[in-house]
């Protein structure tokens, strides 16, 4: 696991009242294809009540916000639709799993999620991560709200 020293600074941008985000494209080697994301790396600088607001300007189908640990994994994440916020999904989980580990360069991430903590193994064998492998948590289902 990587130390929380070096984790924060690799994902923080210092000095700046700006926020770090990366759009990722999940599921494709292609640009401007596959599944859309984007990911703030140090959301521990944007106030709770503007996450909402931000994945809503983003208007992606999930926006990711990266927090410190607090359950032993490498970071908290919370997944934000433009409308509501989700304990898990498939695709941000996966796609931000693959940025940290490029970002870290590390093998394995753990994200603590609204559904417990989700473990990727990333394939590095080309130098960089274009692979995950997730255990995901087993849903509750719950009924549909509109």
């Amino acid at each position: 696991m990587a130390d929380p020293n070096e984790l924060q600074h690799a994902l923080r941008d210092e000095g700046s009242d700006e926020h770090r985000f990366f759009m990722l494209d999940v599921f494709t080697r292609s640009p401007l294809e596959g599944n859309q994301l984007a990911v703030f790396t140090d959301a521990a600088r944007i106030p709770l009540e503007r996450l909402q607001a931000l994945a809503r300007e983003m208007n992606f189908p999930e926006t990711i916000f990266v927090l410190p640990a607090e359950r032993g994994g490498t970071v908290r994440v919370r997944i934000f639709t433009p409308k509501v916020e989700l304990p898990f999904a498939g695709h941000p989980v996966l796609g931000t799993a693959v940025l940290l580990g490029q970002l870290l360069g590390s093998d394995h991430v753990r994200l603590e999620t609204g559904a417990g903590v989700v473990a990727v193994s990333l394939d590095r064998s080309a130098g960089e991560s274009t692979y995950g492998r997730m255990d995901q948590p087993i849903p509750t289902p719950e009924p549909f709200v509109r």
